[in-house]
């Protein structure tokens, strides 16, 4: 994914905001749903919770019903995105504790030290600044709180990433076409941006380098996607 793509990151997600969970929820055989419930039980409960790059608010949506957070502020770069997700958390009657706000990762509206837990999934990789992005995280967490991110990764396994790269280069990408009714260019840029990022050991360096302690990460489905826990002092 190249800088430029990231730094116009919202309007290429308004494109695909109408078909965005269902090329989710197909194209990862339905396990989004499973790893996010995964990434909300490992959580500590917290009071006020960031999610960012919360798109169309499952995560958050999951947190609260989770009962790991009591009220959640949600910020992404996408109107489209944040309308759909406004729309679900109407329909699952918890507008009066989540907010979706448009906000820049990079540069958040927000004081020092205003959340009790900040979350990311499945957006980080989308930032044109990483570390930056990551910088900002700890700015707005509160000391003795908790950063919680769900990324995609690539298989340590030879034979698994092979078959791996075949399901991710070939029916993926089918699937963006079928959905998006043979418009499904945009859905490249998803492709490379998982393949161009970081993960585990590189990814938990830079979760150092920005300020955070207790850096730990967790693969899952065979190292598909990787669960990564920090905490600010």
């Amino acid at each position: 994914m190249t800088l430029a793509e990231k730094k116009n990151i919202g309007s290429l997600f308004d494109g695909i905001a109408s078909i965005y969970d269902r090329f989710n929820h197909l194209s990862s055989l339905g396990l989004d749903l499973w790893w996010r419930k995964v990434a909300v039980r490992s959580m500590s409960r917290a009071g006020h919770m960031l999610d960012v790059a919360v798109g169309t608010a499952d995560f958050s949506i999951a947190a609260v019903r989770g009962g790991k957070a009591g009220r959640i502020t949600g910020i992404d770069l996408s109107r489209e995105m944040l309308q759909r997700g406004r729309q679900k958390v109407d329909r699952a009657g918890l507008a009066g504790c989540i907010e979706l706000l448009e906000a820049s990762a990079l540069d958040m509206p927000f004081a020092d030290a205003s959340f009790d837990a900040v979350t990311c999934s499945y957006g980080i990789r989308n930032f044109s600044d990483l570390d930056r992005g990551l910088a900002e995280m700890h700015r707005v967490l509160r000391p003795g709180c908790e950063l919680v991110i769900l990324e995609f990764s690539y298989p340590s396994n030879p034979v698994v990433r092979f078959f791996y790269d075949l399901y991710f280069s070939h029916v993926m990408p089918l699937f963006g076409r079928v959905l998006a009714r043979g418009k499904g260019g945009s859905f490249t840029y998803f492709i490379r941006s998982v393949k161009g990022f970081i993960w585990g050991d590189r990814m938990a360096e830079r979760l150092s380098q920005a300020g955070f302690c207790r850096v730990q990460y967790k693969t899952l489905t065979l190292g598909v996607t990787t669960l990564y826990t920090a905490w600010k002092e």
